[in-house]
């Protein structure tokens, strides 16, 4: 069985549009787990309408990482799916065969798929950026066989993520290309171009990509020289 783990926060708006999809297009044997990082608006009451369990918290968690891994206390699945409360699979029972035809082979501890941003609020420059970072994931998981990815979607054997203590609770940012880096030396990840992950693009649309492309290049010398992440909270964007 699949777990399908989504960490939120504040995710009133797109929650709904995640969780939905497996509800009602997902035939092949899941369970949604919603882990809720003490969310102030709706996000509790809408994926309460979709998801199999709706976990929540009395104090908020320190990292993205901690709620990851809280989340996989309830999961009963052999494959843990990580995927962003904003993001979504436009057709699960086809995305989720495709990749476990990619775990057949018993290689593959982890895998990975390509990025994309919701069609109506897409930019050149999220076209431009996110070939990039494909390119970039393909190269390291697929050549250099060192990981890489986004905590946007991360499907991992149960057993290498027991196998290397799950993500970095202590990285409030890099915690999801960490996680991979770990994994690709036990066994070997996969990024999969045909898998095809959407989101809102809502940090670079914030931001703009000079300023976001800026804090993650620190945020990764910080974390590859210091260990430790230099930003104190990731501030979530609604």
């Amino acid at each position: 069985m699949i777990s399908i783990i989504i960490p939120t926060y504040n995710e009133e708006k797109y929650i709904g549009k995640s969780t939905k999809c497996f509800k009602e297009k997902m035939t092949l044997p899941h369970e949604v787990i919603v882990c809720d990082d003490k969310s102030t608006d709706k996000t509790v009451e809408v994926a309460k309408q979709y998801a199999d369990v709706v976990l929540t918290t009395i104090t908020k968690w320190p990292t993205i990482a901690t709620n990851r891994n809280n989340g996989v206390k309830s999961a009963h699945g052999d494959i843990y799916v990580f995927i962003d409360g904003d993001s979504y699979i436009e057709d699960p029972d086809e995305f989720f065969t495709r990749a476990l035809k990619d775990f057949e082979d018993p290689r593959i501890v982890a895998l990975t798929g390509a990025l994309d941003i919701f069609p109506e609020v897409k930019t050149w420059g999220d076209v431009i950026m996110y070939k990039i970072f494909n390119f970039v994931h393909f190269i390291k998981n697929n050549i250099l066989h060192s990981g890489e990815s986004s905590g946007k979607f991360q499907m991992i054997r149960k057993e290498a993520f027991e196998k290397v203590g799950g993500f970095p609770a202590n990285l409030v940012t890099r915690e999801d290309g960490i996680m991979f880096n770990k994994l690709a030396k036990v066994g070997r990840t996969l990024y999969d171009g045909k898998l095809i992950i959407y989101h809102n693009g809502r940090r670079a649309h914030k931001f703009g990509w000079p300023k976001l492309l800026t804090i993650w290049m620190i945020e990764t010398f910080w974390v590859a020289v210091f260990k430790k992440s230099r930003l104190k909270e990731w501030v979530a964007i609604r």
